[in-house]
């Protein structure tokens, strides 16, 4: 991971509305947080991960219906999701930033929504009794060490690495989307997408409050991150994930 220039220490003096709202996972609720109203997705797992019984019927696994990179995509998914949330969870207890806590909730339900198809299926789960922080995959456990690194340097740094983990995740759901057959895979991926595109325009905007600096994309290129934040991005995926 590129190294996140370090912003100064600044006191947490309030927060601007966080624009999470998912089209199709829609349960709102608001809460105060130090006068300032913040929108936090409540989501509920069985809704993104609807079934229709069907799967994909091209270079099938026998055991689950899906393909080797559907299977692939599923485990490398479930993690990352959980990554996301553990870095959230790490940083909100290390600067009390109610994002991190608000957006952690978030990924706990895209996880969940992650393993809901992997049972479905019957593949095994990764992050099945993993504690927090640890991880299978060693691409994302190194990630993760480095992340709360980075994250504990300051409130600045903290808001950049959310934003680097949600542009990290809009790249590999983008790739996946574009080699997933399965509708019920599909669905989950389009909305952990909008999600992702959700979450790094809240961390962006509370970056920008917090210090003054203005986000500058760290593994999207220029212009699909500014598509992303004027909400004018285009859905499916282009195969440009960009692991760790």
């Amino acid at each position: 991971m590129s190294e996140i220039p370090e912003a100064e220490d600044e006191a947490i003096s309030g927060e601007e509305p966080e624009d999470l709202a998912e089209q199709e996972i829609e349960t709102l609720k608001v809460v105060e947080t130090n006068d300032v109203e913040e929108d936090l997705i409540t989501e509920n797992p069985t809704e993104i991960a609807e079934t229709s019984g069907q799967a994909s019927t091209e270079s099938v696994d026998l055991a689950s219906g899906l393909t080797d990179d559907e299977i692939a995509g599923l485990v490398y998914m479930r993690e990352e999701e959980k990554l996301a949330k553990d870095v959230y969870l790490g940083l909100y207890d290390f600067w009390g930033l109610n994002i991190f806590q608000n957006i952690a909730g978030s990924e706990q339900t895209h996880t969940d929504a992650v393993k809901n198809l992997l049972d479905m299926f019957d593949i095994e789960d990764p992050a099945d009794a993993s504690p927090t922080g640890v991880f299978v995959n060693a691409d994302l456990q190194n990630l993760y060490d480095d992340l709360m690194v980075v994250g504990a340097k300051s409130i600045g740094d903290a808001l950049k690495v959310g934003a680097a983990i949600e542009e990290i995740d809009i790249l590999d759901l983008q790739e996946y989307l574009e080699s997933a057959q399965n509708e019920e895979i599909r669905r989950v991926y389009q909305n952990l997408l909008r999600g992702s595109e959700n979450h790094l325009r809240a961390f962006t905007s509370i970056l920008e409050q917090q210090t003054s600096e203005i986000y500058k994309p760290q593994y999207m290129s220029q212009t699909d991150y500014d598509a992303v934040v004027t909400g004018s991005s285009s859905r499916g995926g282009r195969g440009r994930g960009n692991r760790p």
